[in-house]
């Protein structure tokens, strides 16, 4: 509980309408989880827009209204506070409200298109292991030390980042890692976070149907390198072409990572098979698990980021090489008496396709082949549609078009506009297969001992949305029971 004044210190209202000496006991931006004596900012978003809630946020037993626009009928008692950007404003209060959680840790955010879930986790992994209690906010968990809990969003609402901070201070997390979405920044979910440093893995096309342009989603992620504070760090992929255009504007301390160009982090493949990696670091040779060049991307991006955090190199690289990463992102899976060797990527953009396709055609054998199970999600930018299906029979033996989540969608028309970008010889190396459980079923009856079977596109998740319903399915144990059944 805190007095309306207090929450309001950082925010600088146009108008108030009532007395700010007022207690307000919770913050909402959900009129439905409103109770007597919250306070109720409504934000224009998206799909709706919380102005025309205001009403239903009273009778519910809101005392105070952050609004941009106050509603024509004042009602007596209530306390209205008008502000220029309501979503700006959640963030600032919300920090308030929770007591600066952000100050009293060391909170890291991680952008870019691809890799963001498995540096941030690599990060809370590596910090656990080095003897700290950490936070963790990603597409696939949040994580409070050793509880986990499920992850809704990539970066949660202003609301709920501030609550979850907090959670993470009194349990008595020194460091934070959190994946900071394009869409995170964009609405103004980062608003009143206190950095100590920012992470940026790549950036390619994704996301095009809400930024609707390319030079949108660039300037989007550079505005969170742009808002960083002085006695921060931002550490950048210097081998992405848009890499130092992150570091433009930033007050920050500039520091780069490569496997290229001149940095401040270097890094060099020796060797890279399905075993792992081997790699040359700052002058240090060290073996890691993971697979594949973008892995080691990843791996310089967590060694740089520790360093900046004051950590010792040896230690670090030591801690690294027995870490696996995140769920979902190049997990692996043998069939036992076969040897065919099953992948689970969440890739679901052309470029993070490319990535894995490339790796493994960069690993397999001569005589191994590669079927490549793909589709794409419903109410999603389209344009990447044909160009997933391009991908994946451009560098795959077969490659067997399928249903990701369709969401609202015909899965049928989602499948037409994936096909529509094959050129003949690209058509008569796929198959579709609507039902994806079918589709996995078909690829590891196709393999031959030794062959390697890609499903990608959803990764960790364990649920399939049709028509506005979650059913339960997950790409892992449909994988492994295919490969059950080759035994029977």
């Amino acid at each position: 509980m805190h007095k309306l004044t207090d929450i309001l210190i950082n925010v600088h209202p146009i108008k108030i309408i009532g007395a700010t000496d007022v207690m307000v006991v919770s913050l909402h931006i959900d009129s439905r989880k409103v109770t007597e004596g919250s306070a109720f900012v409504a934000v224009k978003g998206t799909l709706s827009d919380g102005h025309q809630f205001i009403d239903t946020a009273i009778a519910q037993g809101a005392k105070v209204i952050v609004c941009e626009t106050p509603p024509s009928a004042i009602v007596e008692g209530i306390v209205y506070v008008q502000v220029k950007d309501s979503a700006q404003a959640t963030g600032l209060i919300a920090d308030a409200f929770y007591d600066c959680p952000s100050a009293a840790t060391k909170v890291v955010g991680v952008t870019g298109t691809n890799g963001k879930t498995t540096t941030a986790t690599l990060l809370y992994q590596l910090f656990e292991k080095l003897g700290y209690k950490c936070g963790l906010i990603s597409t696939v968990q949040n994580r409070i030390h050793e509880q986990a809990e499920a992850a809704t969003h990539t970066t949660p609402d202003a609301i709920s980042i501030q609550a979850l901070l907090r959670r993470m201070v009194d349990a008595g997390c020194s460091h934070v890692f959190m994946e900071v979405s394009s869409h995170a920044v964009h609405q103004h979910r980062i608003a009143g976070l206190r950095f100590a440093g920012g992470v940026f893995t790549n950036i390619t096309h994704d996301h095009l149907d809400y930024h609707k342009t390319f030079d949108e989603y660039i300037r989007v992620k550079k505005s969170f390198f742009d808002g960083l504070p002085k006695d921060a760090f931002a550490l950048t992929n210097a081998d992405d072409k848009r890499g130092m255009v992150m570091l433009q504007n930033t007050v920050a301390e500039k520091n780069t990572y490569s496997l290229k160009a001149p940095s401040t982090v270097k890094g060099k493949i020796l060797e890279n098979n399905l075993t792992g990696l081997i790699m040359n670091v700052d002058g240090h040779e060290a073996h890691f698990r993971m697979i594949g060049t973008f892995n080691a991307y990843n791996l310089l991006a967590v060694y740089g980021t520790a360093k900046l955090l004051g950590e010792d190199s040896l230690t670090v690289l030591e801690v690294l090489s027995g870490l696996q990463g995140a769920a979902g992102r190049f997990e692996t899976y043998m069939s036992p008496k076969e040897k065919i060797l099953g992948i689970v990527d969440y890739a679901h953009t052309p470029d993070a396709l490319l990535n894995v396709l490339a790796t493994i055609n960069q690993l397999r054998t001569q005589g191994q082949q590669l079927f490549t199970i793909i589709g794409c999600g419903g109410d999603r930018d389209r344009t990447k549609r044909p160009l997933m299906a391009q991908a994946a029979c451009e560098h795959s033996d077969k490659a067997i078009l399928t249903s990701d989540n369709p969401r609202s969608e015909d899965p049928e028309e989602i499948l037409n506009e994936m096909e529509a970008g094959l050129t003949g010889p690209q058509k008569r190396k796929s198959l579709r297969v609507t039902s994806r459980k079918e589709a996995i079923k078909v690829a590891v009856s196709m393999a031959q001992p030794g062959d390697v079977v890609l499903v990608a596109g959803k990764g960790h998740e364990t649920y399939q949305e049709i028509k506005g319903v979650k059913h339960h399915f997950d790409d892992k144990e449909v994988l492994t029971e295919a490969f059950e059944t080759l035994n029977k």
